[in-house]
């Protein structure tokens, strides 16, 4: 995901055409093989974590929180991580001479580096809670009566 946001930023302000199909034809290369397993794996290990340890999986609000960002990170690598930058690679194969933005209308080229920023800051904000682990436990339900 860093090296997608990296190849993203460094190809946005630029109008250089070699440099645009360079850093899209780049973002293809890795494939899906970092992207896909292991976001689901994330979240499968989480909730076997949390239902296997003393935190629980809805004990407390900062294992709710994180068990809620999980697959909202899970979707926003595998949906948007895997679609985008071969996307990329397709439009620069499809201009080899012109400037990938300048002839391809409706691509933009921004979402290629904030979907990666948004993915990545999901799984920060998750790596932020499982060490400072805010808010305390949840209160606990009590029967009607």
């Amino acid at each position: 995901m860093p090296c997608l946001l990296t190849l993203a930023v460094r190809a946005l302000p630029t109008d250089d055409a070699g440099t645009v199909r360079t850093a899209y034809r780049a973002m293809a290369m890795p494939g899906d093989a970092p992207v896909v397993p292991p976001s689901p794996t994330s979240l499968a290990s989480g909730v076997v974590l949390a239902l296997g340890t003393r935190w629980g999986l809805f004990r407390f609000r900062w294992v709710a929180v994180k068990f809620w960002l999980t697959p909202a990170a899970t979707a926003a690598s595998v949906l948007a991580l895997t679609a985008r930058p071969h996307e990329a690679a397709r439009a620069a194969e499809r201009h080899p001479t012109g400037s990938v933005p300048a002839v391809e209308p409706g691509f933009p080229r921004y979402h290629l580096a904030i979907v990666p920023t948004v993915a990545l800051l999901l799984h920060l904000a998750d790596v932020v809670l499982s060490v400072f682990k805010p808010w305390g436990r949840r209160p606990e339900r009590r029967p009607a009566r």
